[in-house]
């Protein structure tokens, strides 16, 4: 075994990549990313020795979330960078030691590595299979897995200026939690409804960054053609990042197309002002090594999701910047004051054709909490006339499996009484359907990025108001969610600590739930797999 990962859905036979991962990452940088999360825990173990209040140690807030980002599913493949941070963390776990007079209780607080052959070393005991318990490490990681994804959007709500510190507290709090050897099966599972507890609380607060920052999203119509001008394509989540690129590429003659999950930028009041920014280029993210031919300019990746380049002509065109890394690419950092020199990217732009159009039209989004609270009315009466019978939640990510599939032919097999709420890049499977529209609306409800599964949150709970509800599991809503990466495990762990029961998850079940643990979510959640597209559809809308 070279390796062991079974943190994203598409994990090889459905158990674990312990040669290669399935993602693209080599066995080296899988070991890496497992030394950078032993030293994380190193740090947590001194911040709760010492009750250090977050508020105290910005800089180490910072770095621990970035950190945790980068090891994310498709984020950052860079062994150097990666090698790094390991080193800057631990300077900054030492610098704590010292300061706080923290007694070593833990050994990443006192074990350090100098060099690669060292991380190597060292991976081979401190990663998941650390922990002999199946059901305690199937725990453990389920809740770094949501911790994961949790970070990403603390570091948004940073790159805009906004934080808060009960939250870095509790990201230090489990991380020291997932490295006790004493905790019971029943300890962590009550920690997991915590930790979906600040998942909650992290949406809202990059909610709040997002719509404080750029205006609340709005209804548009995206278009997903092209013009005959050099251009840029900007994939990820940062909006930061598609801030500066924008004001940067302003008056260049190079336009701006987004990619993947930064489509839902098209919906910020804040960036319409731009002329230079088109529209959506392409789908999610699985089928970039193909779209990236045709779109013959620079991409810039703000963030995951990246798949590795199949020739050196698509690598030469693709920049990373924040936690996301490639090697072979150029990375571009902020500087002090967290702005981000672009320049090289509009540079190669200029000399490189315009993107060749591979579909013409546009496409309808804008629908988060905000916008559709705004139309309650109208829809509440469309519910009561029973023109609505159901709302279906399929947010969460797309992937590669052929299984996928699914989504689609579940999507056109609703009835055309039900409504989809959607968020995440999942809705490349159905975004561009003719689904017909309701008193208007199309069918298909776009809330954003899965970042901006908080927006299904609020609505539901201004739905469960209008109706006199108090408990969400009334409404008539159904939730079929897919996932891949560790952003729809936070999104799953908040909704569980919200009470929401019988969500159905798929295409599979995550293989780091051991069998116990997952009978135990069945148990106390009804969570459920999908079945075939026919069955779910009498499960769900049969009498």
């Amino acid at each position: 075994m070279k390796m062991f990962c079974y943190q994203c859905q598409e994990t090889a036979k459905g158990l674990a990549c312990e040669i290669a991962g399935v993602c693209g990452k080599n066995a080296e940088v899988a070991k890496t990313q497992d030394v950078l999360l032993y030293v994380l825990r190193g740090i947590a173990v001194a911040v709760q020795e010492a009750s250090i209040d977050a508020r105290d140690i910005p800089h180490v807030n910072v770095e621990t979330v970035r950190s945790l980002f980068m090891t994310i599913t498709n984020a950052n493949f860079d062994q150097e960078i990666l090698e790094k941070q390991i080193y800057l963390m631990q300077e900054l776990r030492d610098k704590l030691v010292e300061e706080y007079g923290v007694v070593n209780t833990y050994d990443s607080l006192s074990l350090a590595v100098n060099n690669r052959e060292e991380i190597q070393e060292l991976a081979n005991s401190v990663g998941v299979l650390r922990t002999t318990n199946e059901d305690v490490r199937s725990l453990r990681e389920l809740n770094t897995y949501g911790l994961k994804g949790l970070a990403a959007y603390l570091e948004h709500a940073y790159n805009l200026g906004y934080e808060d510190y009960s939250i870095y507290n509790y990201v230090y709090e489990l991380l020291a939690v997932v490295s006790d050897e004493e905790l019971s099966v029943d300890e962590l599972v009550a920690q997991t409804l915590k930790t979906g507890e600040y998942g909650v609380e992290a949406m809202a607060l990059l909610d709040r960054a997002n719509s404080s920052t750029y205006g609340n999203p709005e209804i548009t119509n995206v278009n997903i053609g092209t013009r005959n001008n050099p251009a840029i394509l900007i994939s990820g989540h940062d909006l930061r990042d598609m801030e500066m690129l924008l004001e940067q590429t302003s008056g260049t003659g190079v336009d701006v197309y987004t990619h993947g999950e930064m489509l839902p930028a098209n919906y910020y009041p804040a960036f319409k002002k731009y002329d230079h920014f088109v529209g959506n280029y392409g789908n999610s993210w699985w089928q970039q090594t193909q779209e990236f031919k045709s779109f013959n300019g620079p991409i810039l990746f703000t963030t995951n999701c990246i798949v590795p380049p199949r020739n050196d002509e698509v690598r030469d065109r693709i920049f990373t910047t924040g936690s996301a890394g490639y090697p072979g690419c150029i990375h571009i950092e902020a500087d002090a004051d967290g702005v981000k020199d672009f320049s090289a990217v509009i540079e190669m732009a200029k000399t490189l054709a315009a993107p060749a159009e591979i579909e013409h039209g546009e496409i309808t989004g804008g629908f988060a909490h905000n916008q559709v609270i705004s139309l309650a009315s109208e829809i509440i009466d469309a519910v009561e006339k029973e023109e609505i019978t159901k709302f279906v939640v399929m947010a969460g990510c797309d992937g590669r499996q052929k299984g996928r599939s699914y989504y689609t032919e579940f999507a056109e097999a609703l009835p055309e009484t039900a409504v989809i709420l959607t968020a995440g890049c999942a809705k490349y499977r159905y975004n561009k359907l003719d689904l017909g529209t309701i008193r208007g609306l199309p069918r298909v409800l776009d809330a954003g990025q899965c970042n901006d599964s908080y927006s299904l949150v609020r609505i539901a709970m201004a739905l469960g108001e209008a109706f006199g509800l108090e408990d969400l599991n009334n409404l008539p809503i159904i939730y079929n969610i897919a996932w891949y990466e560790q952003k729809a495990v936070i999104v799953l762990l908040a909704l569980l600590h919200l009470g929401i029961k019988n969500i159905h998850l798929g295409p599979t079940l995550p293989a780091f739930l051991s069998p116990n643990v997952a009978t135990v979510l069945v148990e106390q959640f009804a969570i459920a797999g999908i079945g075939s597209v026919e069955d779910d559809i009498e499960l769900f809308f049969g009498e």
